[in-house]
């Protein structure tokens, strides 16, 4: 993987969550390169071969927190906070020690066990949650999809250690593929050790952006007897599909006073 480099830019951006006024992306690009993201059809380089860094991301960042108030910053909106290079540029861990200093806090997303490396920071932060992204209970599916990735088992073990050294958690159950994510039974997987459980279904607009276009090649290759039956599905937010899963999901989350998030 080459790392370049990136333009100068902000790095503290307007977050579009609930609750979250900003985010920092410390990476550009996202080595995991999951074939569905929706960030894909926007990416500067091509995630397989090359990802973009901040040249002095704790002096900048670092002066640009000097204009907001301490706060929650949202960590893993556009790329993983804990990709594998992450192991070796230790970004992440450079803008938590800045937050902690300067006393905001971080609720950060990833597909990655790494993030137990920083529980010292996380634990002593006021308040900061850990949410782990899975999408598939059997691992051979999952490389179809998402290739670069650790194993669901090892993002949950990394749930239960952030949840042992008293880290909120949660999980985004994300994307939801119909007749292929076993939503149910990764639930069960993951209810013991997330605080929180959103789930998300896959969706498109575009049957030309890249992200529809490798996961049609997927579906094609190795569903091939589904692609006809999903694709419907995946591009039409009121599909019967969605109606009828969001319904078990709400009978589920009631009879076992789940704390679900369902947003398909």
């Amino acid at each position: 993987m080459k790392v370049s480099v990136s333009t100068k830019r902000p790095i503290l951006s307007p977050c579009g969550l609930k609750d979250i006024e900003y985010q920092v992306d410390t990476y550009i690009g996202c080595e995991h390169y999951c074939y569905y993201c929706y960030a894909l059809p926007h990416a500067e380089t091509d995630w397989s071969k090359e990802i973009l860094i901040h040249k002095d991301i704790v002096d900048q960042l670092d002066q640009e927190l000097d204009k907001i108030a301490p706060q929650t910053i949202y960590l893993g909106y556009q790329t993983d906070p804990y990709q594998p290079c992450e192991k070796d540029y230790c970004q992440t861990r450079k803008v938590l020690e800045l937050l902690f200093k300067r006393g905001f806090s971080a609720s950060i997303l990833t597909k990655s066990d790494l993030v137990v490396r920083d529980i010292d920071i996380l634990k002593e932060m006021n308040d900061a949650a850990v949410s782990v992204s899975v999408a598939f209970k059997n691992n051979k599916t999952r490389k179809l999809f998402e290739a670069n990735t650790i194993e669901t088992e090892k993002r949950i073990t990394a749930l239960q250690q952030l949840k042992d050294a008293g880290v909120r958690t949660g999980t985004l159950l994300c994307p939801i593929i119909p007749y292929i994510t076993e939503t149910l039974q990764l639930i069960d997987m993951l209810e013991p050790y997330a605080d929180v459980i959103w789930i998300y279904g896959l969706g498109f607009n575009d049957r030309s952006a890249e992200n529809w276009l490798n996961v049609e090649k997927i579906l094609d290759c190795h569903f091939s007897t589904l692609l006809e039956k999903i694709e419907p599905i995946l591009f039409s937010k009121e599909h019967r599909y969605w109606a009828e899963l969001g319904q078990s999901l709400e009978t589920l989350r009631t009879e076992r006073k789940l704390n679900l998030n369902i947003h398909i």
